[in-house]
């Protein structure tokens, strides 16, 4: 359903809430293994997932690394989705046909659209936080 970057931000933000603190950042190298990615486009995806500072946090230096604020643990799983500038998929037309609508529907339309709403409310209902107290890593 998703891209492999947005299933390894998905992992990344988990770890990090899961293993990380201010106090106690997580180096690159330790979550590319902890997620099972390769180093160098976990890198990649990071420099998404820390614009801003609105989900993840970093910090340069002998005791850098990356960790999430309380703040940050408490967001919908969206906005990962929507760093990863894949929360579209939650709009799409299960074919992927851009004419789709209430009007034009195409044959899967009026049934996906039910199930588009439960990931809609699934997505935005559920926090970073609910995934990594629920997700054994």
């Amino acid at each position: 359903m998703f891209s492999k970057a947005t299933e390894y931000a998905l992992r990344a933000t988990i770890y990090i809430a899961q293993k990380g603190s201010k106090e106690n950042k997580i180096g690159i190298t330790e979550l590319a293994k902890g997620i099972n990615s390769p180093k160098s486009f976990t890198a990649k995806i990071l420099q998404q997932l820390t614009e801003n500072n609105k989900i993840i946090s970093s910090a340069r230096g002998p005791n850098g690394g990356f960790y999430m604020t309380e703040n940050a643990k408490k967001l919908p799983v969206r906005a990962i989705l929507e760093a990863m500038n894949e929360d579209e998929v939650l709009e799409k037309c299960a074919l992927g046909l851009k004419r789709c609508s209430e009007v034009n529907p195409c044959p899967m339309h009026h049934q996906y659209k039910v199930i588009k709403k439960q990931l809609k409310d699934l997505f935005e209902m559920k926090t970073i936080q609910n995934l990594a107290d629920e997700m054994l890593m």
